[in-house]
Parts: C-alpha cells; sequence; structure tokens
C-alpha cells in the first residue's frame, strides 16, 4: 500500500508536468505528420506509417521517461520533501520502487494515446489490425521501463543535466550493442576483449525490443525471441532499481 500511494502520488504529479503534454503533442504531429510523408513518398505507403508511427512512439517515449524521470528524486531533494517522507514508517527501497511505478503508469497512459492515434491512422488506410502491432508497442514499453529505471538510477545520485546525458547515453549505446561482438572480434589484446565483453553484458541490449523492421515488412516474429525480450527487459529493469536502492540507501540527507 505504501509503495501504491507513492506510484498514484507520482503518477499525479508527472500528469500536470507540461513537459509531458508538449512532447505527447510533438508525438502525435509527428505520427499524423507520417501521413502525409507516405503520400510523398515512392512506394509503399502503408510502411511509411508504420515506420514513422512505431518510431515516433518508441522515441518520444524514451524523451519522456527520461526528462520525468531524471528529476523524480532530484525534485524530492531539492524541495526537501524527502526529509518528511523518509521520516514515516518507509523503506529508501519503497520509495523507489514506487517512483518507478509511477512513472511507468504515466507511460503507460501517454502510449495508449500515441497508439490509439496511429491505430486511427492504419485503419483509415483501409488496413486491418494486426497483432504485430501490439507486439510491437509491447516491446517499446518494455524498453521504456528499463529507461524510467536507469534514469532513476542516475537521479538518486547526481544532477537532473547529468543524469539525462547519462540515461540518453545509455538509449544510444543500447541500440548499437550489436557492435561489441565485432569489436571482440577486431581486438587482438586479452584484457581489451575481456573488458569489451563484460560491457555487452553488463550494458542494455536495447535492440532486443525493437521490431520495427519486422512489422513494417510484415515478416515473421517469432514468440521465443518476443518470450525472452520480455523476460530480459523484466528482470534487467529490476536489477537497475535494486543498485538505485543500495546507492539511495547510502546516501545521507541529515
Amino acid at each position: 500500500m505504501k509503495v501504491l500511494t507513492i506510484a498514484l502520488n507520482t503518477f499525479k504529479e508527472a500528469i500536470r508536468d507540461r513537459i509531458l503534454y508538449l512532447i505527447l503533442f510533438i508525438s502525435i504531429f509527428f505520427i499524423v505528420f507520417s501521413k502525409v510523408l507516405s503520400m510523398m513518398t515512392v512506394g509503399d505507403e502503408l510502411k511509411v506509417i508504420k515506420d514513422v508511427g512505431l518510431a515516433s512512439i518508441s522515441l518520444f517515449g524514451v524523451f519522456m521517461a527520461i526528462l520525468i524521470g531524471t528529476n523524480l528524486v532530484y525534485k524530492e531533494i531539492d524541495k526537501r520533501t524527502i526529509y518528511t517522507l523518509l521520516s514515516k514508517p518507509i523503506h529508501r527501497y519503497e520509495f523507489l520502487l514506487g517512483k518507478f511505478l509511477g512513472l511507468n503508469i504515466t507511460l503507460l497512459v501517454m502510449i495508449i494515446i500515441m497508439s490509439i492515434v496511429f491505430f486511427g491512422l492504419i485503419l483509415l488506410h483501409n488496413s486491418k489490425f494486426e497483432a504485430k502491432f501490439l507486439i510491437a508497442i509491447l516491446l517499446i514499453y518494455i524498453e521504456l521501463a528499463i529507461i524510467t529505471a536507469i534514469s532513476i538510477l542516475f537521479s538518486s545520485f547526481t544532477t537532473p543535466i547529468l543524469s539525462s546525458v547519462f540515461t540518453f547515453s545509455l538509449f544510444l549505446i543500447g541500440h548499437f550493442s550489436k557492435n561489441f561482438k565485432f569489436f571482440i572480434m577486431k581486438t587482438k589484446a586479452p584484457i581489451g576483449k575481456l573488458l569489451i565483453k563484460i560491457l555487452y553484458y553488463i550494458l542494455p541490449n536495447l535492440e532486443k525490443f525493437n521490431i520495427k523492421t519486422e512489422v513494417v515488412h510484415n515478416l515473421p516474429i517469432k514468440s521465443d525471441f518476443v518470450i525472452y525480450s520480455l523476460v530480459y527487459g523484466i528482470f534487467y529493469a529490476l536489477a537497475i532499481l535494486f543498485l538505485s536502492a543500495l546507492i539511495f540507501h547510502k546516501r545521507d540527507f541529515i
């Protein structure tokens, strides 16, 4: 109940943030604008709508997670409300977990709104609704859960600006993690190979949640890949939250 109370309060606080609605408006604009782009492009118009629409939901969802997530803990510390919260019978890990769940509820609502606009465009294009769309959006949401956990991790010990830079950097690295295998093959020094392998397994592999190519080009999606990606995403987010709780527990607010 403590975690749920913090989560609901975080959700109410987040939906009052103007930056959230600005990002939502821009994302909807790009989703709708995909229809205009499809008419200007030579080829399959539906592929353009799918590609731009899913990319908009993913990218602007990341912006929401970073810009709001990196302020969640810092705002409580800056306003000194953290002293009131921690003076109550509540553990610090419960505080972080509540913040995490509250932001994920907010992102869920935002993704539903963006998805409704996206699905509306698909149906207006006289295209049938496919389960692939829901799978793609579900994986995007799991990816955002990881980004949220990472943003909370950094916000637990540094400023929002640095937290945003670090989180967005990990987001970019996570989508280029496959290149680590290339570096492992090219690196001759054993220590260098070992360090790159460690980075490869520690850093998030966010390409596991990217099936836009399969959805756009109507390629088959393996069920075991989806299940593995879901399990990987859930456990990775929990691991980051556990690390955040350890760091936050060591902080002295007195």
